[in-house]
């Protein structure tokens, strides 16, 4: 089965709204980053990466709530955070049945993450660069 494949079933396993909300999550992160990692991991949870984890998706018994990894370092303009506030590295959005979220906000939140997590790739690359270079120099 593919992830993919994997994915759906979860959303089938929820007939009610908050398999409606998860596949609403997964719309709108797959068109904010057509390029980003679709997994299912932790218990079937649907989690998204591109250079990184971005975010992860779980339903509750009244909640669906969805976890951005680095979620502390982005800039939510949009005030969608409500939850996981108090860390310093996860944010989340906690969604119940009566809750909408924006669109267009969600995604800037998504670009913002996977921007974030390429920022932190390049330094990553740029200072083992710098690293070995500095080694080859030592005689």
């Amino acid at each position: 089965m593919t992830t993919s494949e994997q994915i759906d079933r979860k959303i089938a396993e929820y007939p009610d709204w908050r398999g409606t909300c998860l596949k609403s999550i997964r719309r709108l992160v797959l068109e904010a980053d057509p390029e980003i990692l679709e997994e299912s991991k932790w218990r079937g949870a649907p989690t998204w990466s591109h250079n990184g984890l971005v975010c992860v998706a779980n339903i509750f018994k009244d909640t669906v709530k969805v976890i951005f990894a680095s979620g502390a370092k982005l800039a939510d303009l949009d005030g969608l955070f409500n939850s996981e506030l108090a860390g310093n590295a996860w944010r989340g959005i906690t969604l119940s049945e009566k809750d909408k979220i924006s669109q267009p906000a969600f995604k800037r939140l998504i670009r913002a993450a996977v921007a974030f997590n390429n920022v932190k790739r390049d330094k990553k690359s740029s200072s083992r660069s710098r690293t070995t270079a500095s080694k080859g120099r030592r005689k």
